[in-house]
């Protein structure tokens, strides 16, 4: 039961993460819109691994999704 409030919490935690990125990159690159699922997933998984926006419990968090499970998370949102 409480293993199942930490993974809905940190699915929350992700999808919240996620968006914030996916902001951040819009920023930077006002064409993102535009692009496939799969490039800004890549964008995503650079920017989580080099970004000093993304602290040590983010990169924690996102470490175990793999570009393709960040692009299946990006396309249910």
């Amino acid at each position: 039961m409480l293993q199942d409030k930490n993974a809905d919490l940190d699915a929350e935690k992700r999808k919240k993460l996620l968006r914030r990125l996916v902001e951040e990159l819009s920023r930077s690159n006002p064409d993102l819109y535009y692009q496939s699922t799969n490039e800004i997933a890549r964008q995503i998984r650079q920017h989580i691994d080099e970004s000093a926006s993304v602290n040590k419990d983010e990169r924690e968090l996102m470490e175990r999704l793999s570009q393709r499970d960040i692009e299946v998370l990006l396309s249910l949102h």
